[in-house]
């Protein structure tokens, strides 16, 4: 049964059901939860419709590239035979009286999807697709080593100060005076001959062993200089002094206070290094001192393009376009990366 109750500061009276005020919920107030740096950058990453196309062509790329031999499999073909020299093939032609590829387009078909090869017949599209899963998966190392090193050495460096960053400094000014594509192409033989007799076949994976020494050597010192520049500003903090006064150990403070406030400088380095290692990569196989034959490689494919430029100006155009379309995507890739990380852009 109701009572009725007079209304505070009116003369009416309003009937309150006890029942019905017991089962009435009152409303909380919506928890607000903070959210962390990589958060609001994923966030604002995916608002950016070409960052994440650019992110889906790269990773792609990485997937057929891995995927290579299931690929190829489908397909019939691999990149070692050549289809115009082995009688095994004989009754499938591949290459008229002049080593040309018969039909359209460097030899398209069914059979061969992006054509063949000039004078051996070799299938492009096997040979396209196991040079990039070469030159991404051996960037890949290279990126990862060089960002590693230049990381390390550009907190020691910018952490410590004094006759450590004095040294560092003039040991990466003495790597900085190096021209770097000349003494891609003096280095690489004197590597492998020192090594290997000059007699014998050098082995593929000394090769790739040879290439990682050479660019990591040579490729450090940019990320070294962007982690010790940012460091610099990072090490008079007010959070900085405060771990100090603590009593944290260095390492300590530049694990918990320093680092990760340099990792979106360092990630978005990484994004334009990649690329960058790619078509160092591919200069030294055009060169002829990266990759040889039989090992396909992006580098290699351009140096036998413009070989048979004008027989088949074809050839370079599916390895061409899948290079500008990785590379374009990746630097599109890390502006958008950028962008993320930095709170003050509109995108």
């Amino acid at each position: 049964m109701t009572s009725p109750t007079k209304a505070e500061g009116s003369g009416s009276t309003v009937a309150l059901d006890p029942d019905l005020a017991s089962t009435t919920e009152v409303a909380k107030p919506k928890k607000l939860e903070g959210r962390s740096p990589g958060q609001l950058m994923w966030q604002r990453f995916r608002r950016d419709r070409t960052g994440m196309f650019c992110a889906g062509v790269v990773i792609s790329y990485f997937v057929i590239a891995l995927l290579a031999p299931v690929i190829t499999s489908l397909s019939g073909t691999n990149p070692y035979t050549l289809y115009g020299q082995d009688p095994t093939y004989a009754d499938q032609p591949v290459l008229d009286d002049f080593g040309l590829p018969l039909g359209y387009l460097g030899g398209v078909s069914g059979e061969h999807w992006f054509g063949v090869e000039p004078q051996y017949g070799r299938d492009l599209f096997a040979m396209l697709l196991y040079g990039m899963r070469t030159s991404l998966f051996m960037a890949l190392g290279v990126t990862v080593l060089l960002v590693v090193s230049g990381v390390v050495i550009g907190l020691i460096g910018g952490y410590f100060g004094g006759r450590t960053d004095y040294w560092i400094g003039r040991v990466t000014d003495f790597f900085l005076a190096f021209p770097q594509q000349l003494f891609f192409i003096a280095f690489m033989p004197v590597v492998t001959a020192f090594f290997v007799d000059p007699q014998e076949e050098t082995p593929t994976y000394f090769r790739a062993l040879a290439i990682l020494i050479v660019l990591w050597l040579l490729g450090w010192m940019g990320m070294a200089r962007l982690v010790r520049s940012t460091v610099l500003s990072l090490r008079e903090r007010e959070f900085v002094e405060a771990a100090k006064v603590s009593g944290a150990s260095p390492w300590r403070i530049v694990r918990k206070e320093i680092l990760p406030n340099v990792v979106s400088p360092i990630l978005v380095q990484f994004t334009y290094q990649l690329p960058s290692t790619i078509l160092t990569i591919a200069f030294l196989s055009f060169a002829g001192v990266g990759f040889v034959e039989p090992t396909p490689d992006w580098g290699r494919l351009f140096a036998a393009g413009a070989k048979y430029a004008e027989q088949d100006p074809a050839f370079m155009f599916f390895p061409g376009l899948a290079l500008v379309v990785f590379v374009l995507c990746f630097n599109l890739l890390g502006d958008s990366v950028r962008d993320a990380f930095d709170p003050k852009s509109g995108r």
